[in-house]
């Protein structure tokens, strides 16, 4: 039964770790790209139309998303509001059953 527990924290922990690499990755990969794409715009026309910033804009708001995810730093639909939600069904779900029963 214990090492049940461990194991499952065990493989939370490295699903965790996971997704904190993937994200560096991201964010890795967002940083390079984009200082070429600054140095080949800057190549092409010297800053008189920075069109980089667009795919910047784009891209950073996905890795503001993944970082939103993988912290689980969402305000609205966290951990918390997870665990309050599973809380309400399951006392749902118990009151339709006494409910029935009656």
């Amino acid at each position: 039964m214990e090492s049940n527990r461990n194991e499952n924290k065990y493989l939370k922990a490295k699903e965790q770790v996971d997704k904190i690499r993937k994200f560096y990755r991201n964010l890795t990969s967002f940083t390079i790209v984009i200082t070429g794409l600054a140095g080949l715009n800057y190549y092409i026309n010297e800053w008189r139309y920075m069109w980089f910033l667009w795919a910047a804009f784009g891209w950073g708001l996905g890795i503001l998303f993944h970082a939103i995810r993988t912290y689980n730093l969402n305000p609205f639909f966290g951990k918390q509001w997870e665990e309050r939600k599973i809380k309400e069904f399951l006392e749902k779900e118990q009151n339709s059953e006494i409910k029935k029963w009656k």
